[in-house]
C-alpha cells in the first residue's frame, strides 16, 4: 500500500457527474471517479457496471454524453483514438490492440521509431524492448512475430507497450487474465517500481485476491452507477462482493453432485498425443465435471483442441460412448456430441460485430431453417430462449456482440455451444475477466449440465474454481497428465504438488 496516495496526494485525472449514452440507451449515470498521484485505484463492479466505458472515456477512446474531465485539476477534451497518451495517458486494452504481422520490437515502437541518421535504429529499439521484456520477466523474443505467440504472451507485450511510453497515468484492463502467477508476480513488482516514481494506475480486475494485494483504493460501480470509494485496508474480498453485486454471496459454488461408478463413460480418451501433449489417457462419465488443472502451458488447451477436432492428432483414440472420433474432424467430434467452448471468446468464439441471434446460431444453423434458408422466427425464439435460460441481460437483443459485457459475452458463447445440444462439452477457462456474480451464475450453469446428464471438462488456471467444482482433477505438466485425483486430494496443496513435478503418478 501507499499511504502517500491515499492521503492527501494531489488528484491528476477526475471525472465529473459522467454520464454516456449508446444508441439512447444509458450506461453510465453522473459517475464520479478521482485518481491521484502515485496510486494504484482498483475500479470494481459486474460485467455491465460501466467500468470499461468509464475508462474509454477517461483514456480518451469515447466522449462523455454529459459531464467533464479535469487533468491537473484542469477541465479537458481528451484526444481519441489512443491520441491521449501525447499527455500521458496509456490504457492496456483487455482486447489486443497488437498488429499480427508485426514483431515485438516492431510493435513497441509503432507510431514512435528511433532514427539515426534518417535510417531506422534497429539495434537501439531491440535493445530497448529486451530491457523492458526483463524488467517484466518476459522471455518473449523481441523479434518474434505477433502472430507466433500465445495470449499470455501477447498480453505481456501489451504491458511492456504500455510501460515503455513513460506514461504518468495508466489504465491495466484484466492484465493478468492469461498470466501465469509468476508472471503476474513480476508485473506486480513492476508496476510497485513506478507507482514509487508518481505513476498512477487504475487497475479494473475482478480477481479480489489481486485488488486486496496491489491496490490502495477502490472504487466500486453497479449499473452504471457510483457505489463507493474507500481505501482498500478498509475493505475485504467478501464485502467488495457485496458491493459489487447488491447481494450476499454466501454460496458462490453448487454443491458437487458425484457420478455413480455405474454411469457409463460419455468420453474414452487413450494415449493422445498432438504436437507438445504427449500419451494422454482419461475418461469422463455421464454426469461428471472433471477438472483440468496445471501451470499455462502445461498443454491443457492443446489436448481439449484435439479431442474436440480442432487439431490433428499424431497418435491415440477418442470415443464417445464407443464410438471412435477420427482425429483433427471437428465436424465429426461435433455429430457424436463433443463441443469445446474457447477461452479466447473474442477472437475464437464470438462474432464481435454481429448480433446476438447470428453468434448464438452460427454452428447450428441446419436447425433453423430449411431448403438453405433460415428462419428469422426460428432463429428468434432460440435467442429468447437463450436469454431466459442463461439470464443474458441486454437491454435490446440487436446489440453486436462486441457492445455486450464481459459476462454476457460469456453466457453467450455458453448459449451458442449449448445450441448444438451436445453430450460432451468441454468449457476452458469458464470465468476469465468476468465478475463474481457472474461466476457464481456460471457455476450454477455448469452444475445443472451435469445434473441433466451431460458430461463437463472445465480446463481452468484458477484452483478455487477448479477446487469448488469438480469431483475429479487431471493435473497436466510439460504436456503430460501427471495424476488424477479425487475426494480429499483435491486440495490447492496437492494440484500444485503435481503442477510443479514435485510428485507424479500414473493416470487411470
Amino acid at each position: 500500500m501507499n499511504p502517500d496516495a491515499a492521503d492527501g496526494a494531489p488528484v491528476v485525472l477526475a471525472a465529473r457527474r459522467i454520464a454516456k449514452s449508446f444508441n439512447g440507451v444509458q450506461v453510465l449515470f453522473s459517475v464520479n471517479f478521482e485518481l491521484r498521484a502515485g496510486e494504484i485505484h482498483a475500479l470494481m463492479g459486474e460485467n455491465g457496471a460501466g467500468k470499461s466505458t468509464l475508462v474509454k472515456i477517461l483514456s480518451g477512446f469515447e466522449q462523455p454524453t454529459s459531464g467533464e474531465i479535469l487533468l491537473d485539476g484542469q477541465p479537458v477534451k481528451l484526444p481519441p483514438n489512443g491520441q491521449a497518451e501525447a499527455l500521458g495517458i496509456v490504457i492496456i486494452h483487455q482486447e489486443f490492440n497488437l498488429a499480427e504481422h508485426l514483431t515485438v520490437t516492431e510493435s513497441l515502437f509503432l507510431g514512435r521509431e528511433v532514427t539515426r541518421f534518417g535510417v531506422l535504429d534497429r539495434k537501439f529499439m531491440r535493445a530497448e524492448t529486451r530491457r523492458v521484456l526483463d524488467q517484466l520477466g518476459s522471455h518473449v523474443d523481441e523479434n518474434a512475430q505477433i502472430s507466433s505467440l500465445s495470449i499470455a504472451d501477447k498480453q505481456m507485450v501489451e504491458i511492456a507497450k504500455a510501460i515503455s511510453r513513460d506514461a504518468r497515468i495508466i489504465f491495466m484492463d484484466e492484465p493478468t487474465a492469461v498470466l501465469s502467477r509468476e508472471e503476474t508476480n513480476y508485473l506486480f513488482r513492476q508496476v510497485r517500481k513506478l507507482r514509487e516514481k508518481g505513476t498512477s494506475f487504475v487497475f479494473v480486475s475482478h480477481k479480489l485476491d489481486e485488488v486486496m494485494e496491489l491496490t490502495d483504493r477502490v472504487t466500486v460501480l453497479r449499473d452504471g452507477q457510483w457505489v463507493k470509494t474507500a481505501p482498500t485496508s478498509m475493505l475485504d474480498g467478501e464485502s467488495i462482493a457485496q458491493l459489487m453485486v447488491g447481494r450476499e454471496l454466501s454460496s458462490l459454488y453448487p454443491a458437487k453432485q458425484e457420478p455413480s461408478i455405474d454411469e457409463e463413460v460419455a468420453l474414452a480418451v487413450e494415449g493422445l498425443s498432438t504436437g507438445y501433449v504427449k500419451d494422454a489417457s482419461f475418461e469422463v462419465r455421464k454426469g461428471e465435471i472433471l477438472g483440468f488443472s496445471g501451470l499455462i502451458g502445461s498443454g491443457r488447451t492443446e489436448l481439449m483442441e484435439a479431442v474436440a477436432g480442432l487439431r490433428a492428432r499424431s497418435a491415440g483414440e477418442v470415443s464417445v460412448r464407443g464410438e471412435n472420433v477420427p482425429g483433427g474432424d471437428v465436424h465429426a467430434a461435433n455429430r457424436v456430441g463433443i463441443a469445446y467452448m474457447t477461452k479466447d471468446r473474442k477472437h475464437k468464439g464470438l462474432l464481435l460485430n454481429s448480433r446476438m441471434t447470428a453468434n448464438l446460431t452460427l454452428q447450428s444453423l441446419e436447425k433453423h431453417g430449411s431448403y438453405g434458408y433460415l428462419s428469422p422466427k426460428s432463429e428468434a425464439t432460440a435467442l429468447e430462449r437463450a436469454r431466459r435460460r442463461f439470464d443474458i441481460r441486454v437491454r435490446d437483443g440487436r446489440v453486436v456482440a462486441g457492445r455486450m459485457s464481459g459476462g454476457n459475452q460469456q453466457k453467450l458463447l455458453l448459449a451458442k455451444v449449448m445450441e448444438t445440444e451436445p453430450d460432451v462439452i468441454i468449457i476452458d477457462e469458464p470465468t476469465r475477466g468476468i465478475d463474481v456474480g457472474t461466476k457464481q451464475q456460471i457455476y450454477h450453469f455448469i452444475s445443472a449440465l451435469a445434473r441433466d446428464g451431460k458430461s463437463i471438462i472445465v480446463v481452468s488456471s484458477e484452483m478455487p474454481e477448479i477446487i469448488g467444482l469438480c469431483t475429479r482433477v487431471a493435473v497436466m505438466r510439460e504436456g503430460r497428465i501427471v495424476g488424477i485425483l479425487e475426494g480429499e486430494e483435491i486440495s490447492e496443496q496437492e494440484i500444485m504438488r503435481y503442477s510443479a513435478g514435485l510428485k507424479k503418478k500414473t493416470a487411470a
